[in-house]
């Protein structure tokens, strides 16, 4: 194991030992899960980009046509109205 010396705000900590104390783990526990968590999160983003990179407009254009073109299931309709959450670019 390697011990780190860090800084973080007050609030942070406090926040963070209320936390691990809730879940019934170490403050250590935690900041080690968090950081886990943060490296996984972007290695995926690496992976996806990199996946996106080595795609191909043919074989996208080739799957898009091996859906079937019917109507949309009841809820799945796509409205002119999309919530700002939704894709919706800003005014």
């Amino acid at each position: 194991m390697t011990s780190l010396t860090i800084s973080i705000p007050d609030s942070l900590h406090k926040s963070i030992q209320a936390i691990a104390l809730k879940e019934g783990i170490s403050v250590n526990q935690f900041i080690a899960s968090a950081a886990g968590e943060k490296m996984a999160s972007l290695l995926t983003l690496d992976y996806l980009r990199q996946e996106a990179a080595a795609g191909r407009r043919d074989d996208f254009e080739r799957f898009l046509t091996a859906v079937p073109d019917r109507e949309a299931d009841p809820g799945d309709e796509l409205g002119t109205a999309l919530p700002k959450s939704v894709g919706a670019t800003p005014d």
